[in-house]
């Protein structure tokens, strides 16, 4: 079993790096709720689950409109993030574990291109060891453009307590949002762990 705080970190931290790598963002954000790891640094944490998920729920992030599918119902965690010219970002971020590890997206109110999908990516896995992790590596990265939006994936990987972990993200650079798709869990369960990815990535729909 994955460090779950470890897991949580990567999957929730993930937008609010990715903006403050871009310059976009000069400090950590104050959330509207409580880690449900206290272990865990400041971040977005999504819902705890006690059991197995084992059916797919259609989430909504209702000031966006932006849907996805995750595999169990997911909590919503919000942040207002101060920007450096005074201003505000509204974030919100839906994930949760699964006995794999974790899974989420998150969705911010920031247009995509005010930071280039290199700088998102370049700000994730800087954060990441930033805050304590491992060092987080980021291989197989590839744009491209899905419904007419830059797109970046890729895949990330570290080690904690000996045990490697694996994941993928997608960043989404919208007119009007960031989006980011996280998934992560131990080497073990890659193959599990890359399908409920590529099923979440498939299942983003922007309005």
């Amino acid at each position: 079993m994955a460090d779950r705080s470890r897991t949580q970190r990567l999957l929730m931290l993930s937008a609010s790096a990715a903006l403050v790598a871009g310059g976009v963002l000069p400090a950590a954000p104050a959330f509207s709720a409580a880690p449900a790891f206290p272990a865990a640094p400041a971040a977005y944490v999504g819902a705890q689950t006690t059991a197995p998920a084992v059916e797919w729920v259609t989430t909504t992030d209702p000031p966006s409109g932006i849907t996805a599918e995750l595999p169990g119902k997911a909590q919503v965690r919000k942040a207002s993030i101060p920007t450096a010219g005074g201003g505000t970002v509204e974030g919100r971020s839906y994930g949760l574990e699964i006995p794999e590890g974790a899974i989420g997206f998150t969705v911010h109110d920031i247009p995509g291109d005010q930071l280039s999908l290199d700088e998102a990516l370049k700000g994730l896995t800087g954060k990441y060891e930033a805050l304590g992790g491992a060092p987080l590596t980021s291989t197989d990265v590839r744009k491209k453009t899905v419904d007419g939006r830059r797109v970046i994936d890729a895949r990330l990987s570290t080690v904690e307590h000996d045990q490697r972990l694996v994941g993928w993200v997608r960043v989404i650079a919208d007119d009007d949002h960031l989006v980011q798709a996280l998934t992560l869990g131990p080497e073990a369960d890659e193959k599990t762990l890359k399908e409920m990815h590529e099923r979440l990535v498939d299942s983003i729909r922007i309005p």
